[in-house]
């Protein structure tokens, strides 16, 4: 093991647990497994996170980009490794589930003004912006085999266009849709729609994720001349930051670098030297920009390197053998 390896270990119990399954490739069984979840299971933090996650749906969403909404402390629950029969976990899911909708995605909550196309009242409903996310957390809950899931992640599958996934909603909402040109691919849904799809094996070789991964890859190609849907790739996307919410250089790379052919593109390996470039000199990694609602959290500061956002960048570099 070398120091970074040792400075993982000797951190919080998630990211212990997590550097010896991922890094390590330690095997679930293992007593230093084992003993590195039992506590992250009983940390204060942690157990915090998933008693929040009991009031399932929470307040509205208001935009997908509140960091502290319940759907983005979720997917961070199933990316810290609950599963079905941890504690409080299968209330939580019983909780999503009462609320699937007849197209098959899971919906959240939401009131959007009749101005933006909405009703103003609130409603439950699913964009292409937070039901990949909700599958991908419940895949991760070792859930992936279910008939549920399996069937609301074909239905947006099925909603790629040639040039990726749309800015797509829930027929509940009518004619609402982001703020872009409707011929235009979403990136944010694109980078979602590839989260999930990661998930699932016998997709990953699909034309609906070939064409989400070209999709992302000309977007960053194209930089300079393209900002669908008001996503730019500029500063504030090079920056590293967590927990994986937003489209940015840490959460696009992660998602596509578990596609095992995506890897040697070029345009990937553009962005993952982005990554690289920002290491210090013992290999940690620092975060340039953070999360107001996650400040509490070892991630959630810019003053000294974090070792979640380390162990992210070097799962990421881990996957294209450097």
């Amino acid at each position: 093991m070398d120091r970074v390896t040792d400075w993982l270990l000797s951190g919080p119990p998630w990211v212990e647990y997590r550097a010896r399954v991922d890094l390590l490739d330690q095997p679930e069984d293992d007593p230093e497994v084992t003993q590195a979840r039992s506590a992250m299971l009983e940390h204060p933090q942690v157990r915090t996170l998933i008693a929040a996650l009991g009031e399932w749906p929470g307040p509205i969403l208001k935009s997908h980009k509140s960091a502290g909404h319940l759907l983005h402390k979720l997917v961070f629950a199933a990316e810290l490794g609950f599963q079905a029969d941890d504690p409080g976990i299968s209330n939580i899911i019983h909780l999503i589930q009462a609320h699937q909708s007849d197209e098959a995605p899971f919906q959240v909550l939401v009131n959007i003004n009749p101005r933006y196309g909405g009703t103003g009242e609130d409603q439950f409903v699913w964009m292409l912006c937070d039901a990949p996310l909700i599958l991908y957390a419940l895949s991760k809950f070792e859930l992936g085999d279910s008939q549920q899931i399996r069937k609301a992640t074909e239905y947006l599958v099925g909603l790629v266009r040639e040039n990726g996934w749309p800015c797509a909603v829930s027929p509940a909402l009518g004619k609402f849709r982001g703020p872009g040109r409707k011929a235009d691919p979403c990136p944010y849904a694109n980078l979602l729609m590839l989260k999930l799809l990661a998930r699932f094996p016998e997709y990953h070789a699909s034309s609906g994720a070939r064409t989400g991964v070209e999709t992302l890859l000309s977007l960053w190609e194209q930089r300079q001349e393209r900002r669908p849907y008001l996503f730019a790739i500029g500063s504030s996307f090079k920056k590293l930051k967590a927990p994986l919410i937003w489209y940015d250089v840490l959460h696009v790379t992660d998602a596509l670098t578990q596609i095992a052919w995506a890897r040697d593109d070029a345009r990937l390996r553009a962005m993952i030297d982005i990554i690289q470039s920002q290491a210090d000199d013992d290999g940690r990694f620092t975060a340039g920009s953070v999360w107001r609602d996650w400040k509490g959290w070892e991630f959630g500061q810019k003053r000294a390197p974090s070792r979640w956002i380390t162990l992210v960048a070097r799962r990421i570099l881990k996957r294209v053998n450097l």
